[in-house]
């Protein structure tokens, strides 16, 4: 059997201990707690999928601070935002090009039987677990409602 992504984060937390590596270990530390309560709060534990929803929040907070840091002129704050954005990206799928991001909306619309933007949800719901943390959510939304006439 395969490790899990928790126990993948957990072992590179004791890696990056044991290699005194103290920014990549305060952002695995950062992603772990996140990952906890999450699981606290819904009283449940995270399978993989549940892991990448936590992880996808946590870099698209990283690159709105980016944003606002760089509007601030806070080039400290936003070294730091990108160091820990490249730690959890290292935890994500490998991301989907055009091509595949589209079969994978057109099979979601075929499945769905969706004609119009009515049953966009019913989309997105079939679409999230196979995305989730290989593209991003919005562009995603604007392609399936480009497809089914929006």
């Amino acid at each position: 059997m395969s490790e899990t992504l928790s126990q993948r984060i957990e072992a590179d937390m004791k890696a990056a201990m044991r290699a005194k590596e103290k920014e990549r270990l305060a952002t695995i530390r950062l992603i772990r707690a996140a990952i906890k309560q999450r699981e606290v709060d819904e009283r449940i534990e995270l399978d993989d999928t549940g892991v990448l929803a936590v992880l996808d929040k946590m870099l698209k907070q990283r690159r709105d601070s980016i944003t606002q840091f760089e509007k601030a002129g806070r080039d400290d704050l936003v070294a730091q935002e990108q160091s820990e954005a490249e730690v959890i990206q290292g935890y994500m799928p490998s991301a989907l090009d055009e091509a595949e991001l589209t079969t994978l909306v057109d099979a979601a619309i075929a499945e769905s039987g969706a004609s119009s933007l009515k049953d966009m949800g019913q989309v997105m719901n079939i679409l999230r677990p196979l995305v989730q943390g290989r593209a991003d959510m919005g562009a995603v939304s604007a392609m399936v409602k480009g497809r089914i006439g929006g």
